[in-house]
């Protein structure tokens, strides 16, 4: 057997062999247990060895080990606070918590496995210090965050500190895991036998899909095979698993089911550790693509009996709101003349969006460039102004760079075609959880085929890729897409356009989920969004409109209600 010396699924192998076991023997003895048995019984086999893989398995003990140690892969764009580990802040845990985890299922022996230490901690919750378990965060075999939680069942994590899996190494090596909600749930699914359990580091949010600590370790999913995910059975716990398979994928994705349990370790006191591992083990897989079964959709179906429904996403400015708003999974088409504000109106919309919903967004804008320039446009709205060279290394300018840097991507291509794109917003979702995709203007972002002669074919062919590529990843799209030639009225306006005035303008009104126009009236020096079409008229009015104006040091549109004054000289005149 030939065995790799530098690495393993892709980990660097920072120390071969770390127990000093016979390297390439298939069997041996156990470094977690055999230590503690009878003199006579010390050399005893009872581990299996896979150096392929650096993995053993003790089949006294029960537990798997890592015959090697890794280096983390990937590297963190930001400079985080490392927490400081040393005997005065972190003791081995007193027999009152060790009684008080093994009134939870949770043995001594498993707090060792896992590093579970406890220590004075000032908590903000009670304003004062206090005796503290801490779920030390280890990743690569460094110390990265710690967990805190005092006995009135407060919780903080490490200030500054990076944001990562609990457990997050125990996976190296392993063809599948299983993702929990909280870290005694890891120690239960460990008490098991299941030592590849992960935890997200603050539990599940209804309304957040701000998953930055899988940002962190998204490598460490490479090559997994099975991803499950048994999280609690609540609707925050939900929402988790939704956003968690968007991210990671259906296709290694399964879920599980505590039944009349909230998470695995009222599972564990309730039924035990094999029943536990019966669950784990009959995780099904995320329904496949293109095939639904009622039972998959029962829970829709009982929502909508029940509230109707569901209220769309809003963006924040209150008369855009009360005419329009979308889901994802659906794209939205937005016209108007040259210059008329759409680039401009698109922005706003992610701003808000993100504000309102933390979604992130991914840029294809061969017409903002620049990039700098469109970067320095998302940053006015969110600064609400004019940055100028003296706020350049304020905190204000910090937290601003630091926000756009956090929450809108940039994709820069020489050559923009529909599918480079669409394949760089799929890696965006995994590596960075995405909700949203702009390609503005769509004629600059070209598919392959557009030399097939006939227009409305291929009008037809481009959407039905953004419909499929909103729905695999519940993304909403927006596309901005330029009329052909306007002409004048009698008066010697330009006519406001329809979505028929995009070239192949009947299939995008035909395809697309929601149409909007933007359109700037120079006359009365205010800006008009107009709904030309909603697919679902719970969200929205067709032909509804309101009105802004402009506020130039910001950018920012700004719902329009007062007339303005004659003699104001706007920035485009």
């Amino acid at each position: 057997m030939q065995v790799n010396n530098t690495e393993i699924n892709g980990f660097q192998i920072e120390q071969f062999n770390q127990y000093d076991l016979k390297v390439g023997a298939p069997e041996g003895t156990c470094p977690m247990c055999s230590h503690t048995r009878k003199s006579e019984n010390k050399k005893k086999k009872c581990a299996s060895y896979d150096w392929e893989r650096g993995l053993g398995t003790c089949h006294n003990c029960n537990r798997t080990f890592q015959l090697h140690t890794f280096k983390r892969r990937g590297v963190s764009e930001k400079v985080y606070v490392r927490p400081d580990f040393s005997t005065k802040t972190h003791k081995p845990v007193s027999s009152k918590v060790v009684e008080w985890f093994n009134g939870r299922g949770i043995s001594q022996r498993t707090l060792e496995d896992l590093n579970v230490s406890e220590g004075p901690e000032f908590m903000p919750q009670t304003s004062k210090e206090e005796n503290a378990i801490k779920f030390n965060y280890m990743m690569g075999g460094e110390l990265i965050n710690i967990k805190y939680r005092d006995g009135r069942k407060n919780f903080k994590l490490y200030k500054g500190a990076e944001k990562v899996f609990y457990n997050i190494d125990s996976i190296v090596g392993h063809s599948f895991c299983v993702i929990t909600e909280g870290e005694i749930d890891v120690l239960a699914l460990h008490e098991a036998g299941i030592s590849n359990a992960i935890s997200v580091p603050n539990g599940a949010t209804l309304g957040t899909n701000n998953l930055d600590y899988l940002d962190n370790c998204i490598d460490y999913f490479t090559g997994i095979e099975k991803i499950i995910i048994a999280v609690d059975n609540d609707e925050p716990g939900q929402a988790l698993r939704q956003e968690l398979i968007r991210r990671l994928g259906a296709e290694v994705c399964y879920t599980t089911s505590f039944k009349d349990c909230k998470d695995a370790n009222e599972y564990l006191l309730k039924y035990g550790a094999p029943s536990l591992v019966k669950v784990i083990d009959a995780a099904s897989p995320v329904p496949l693509e293109n095939v639904t079964t009622f039972k998959d959709i029962e829970g829709d179906v009982v929502d909508f009996v029940e509230n109707g429904f569901k209220p769309g996403f809003q963006i924040g400015l209150r008369n855009f709101d009360n005419i329009f708003s979308t889901y994802t999974g659906q794209f939205i088409t937005v016209t108007g003349i040259p210059s008329s504000g759409k680039s401009d109106f698109v922005d706003q919309m992610v701003i808000g969006y993100n504000q309102q919903h933390s979604w992130k967004t991914a840029f294809a804008s061969p017409e903002n460039a620049p990039t700098y320039l469109h970067a320095h446009k998302l940053m006015r709205k969110a600064w609400q102004g004019m940055p100028s060279r003296k706020d350049i290394g304020t905190d204000k300018w910090e937290q601003t760079t630091e926000y756009i840097n956090d929450n809108f991507y940039f994709i820069d291509m020489e050559r923009y075609t529909l599918d480079s794109v669409l394949k760089k917003g799929g890696e965006l979702v995994k590596r960075k959880g995405i909700k949203c995709l702009v390609i503005d203007p769509f004629n600059k972002v070209r598919d392959l085929n557009t030399n097939n002669g006939d227009v409305n074919v291929y009008t037809l062919e481009y959407l039905t890729k953004i419909e499929m590529f909103a729905k695999k990843y519940d993304v909403l799209v927006v596309i901005v897409a330029h009329p052909t030639k306007m002409y004048k009225d009698s008066n010697g306006k330009i006519e406001e356009p329809t979505m028929y005035n995009i070239k192949g303008g009947g299939e995008w009104y035909d395809a697309s989920y929601h149409g909007l126009l933007v359109h700037r009236d120079y006359e009365k020096k205010t800006t008009k969004v107009k709904v030309l079409k909603v697919k679902f008229q719970n969200l929205g009015e067709n032909g509804a409109e309101c009105f802004f104006t402009w506020e130039p040091k910001s950018g920012c549109y700004i719902p329009h209600s007062e007339p303005i004054p004659e003699n104001t000289i706007m920035p485009w005149e």
